[in-house]
């Protein structure tokens, strides 16, 4: 069975405009809109077994942009710091104007 990784998705949202229009359209409808391997061949005009290589050799494609730049990583790590930083200025009583730029920046990162 093809199971789904969701961290692909996640990946996708970092890496996604790197891929080929027609890659990235898959891609697209297979984690984000949720279309079957059969919907996306319909809609793209090729075999569900074409679908099913583009979504491996995609996916490959997003794991190699990570493990050489580590954006997304480094972004969960930064999202992480910023959320305990808030934390702890709520907990300490921080300036109402620290808390308000922590809280900016963490909409920022949604």
């Amino acid at each position: 069975m093809f199971e789904k990784n969701l961290n692909i998705a996640y990946l996708l949202d970092f890496y996604g405009d790197v891929l080929p229009e027609r890659k990235r359209t898959v891609m697209e409808y297979y984690y984000q809109d949720d279309l079957s391997l059969a919907e996306i061949a319909e809609e793209i005009g090729i075999s569900r077994q074409g679908v099913r290589d583009m979504i491996k050799k995609s996916e490959e494609e997003l794991f190699f942009y990570e493990e050489k730049l580590h954006l997304a990583e480094r972004f969960s790590q930064a999202k992480q710091h910023a959320d305990r930083a808030l934390a702890l200025c709520k907990e300490q009583n921080a300036s109402p104007e620290l808390v308000e730029s922590i809280e900016r920046l963490l909409e920022h990162m949604q």
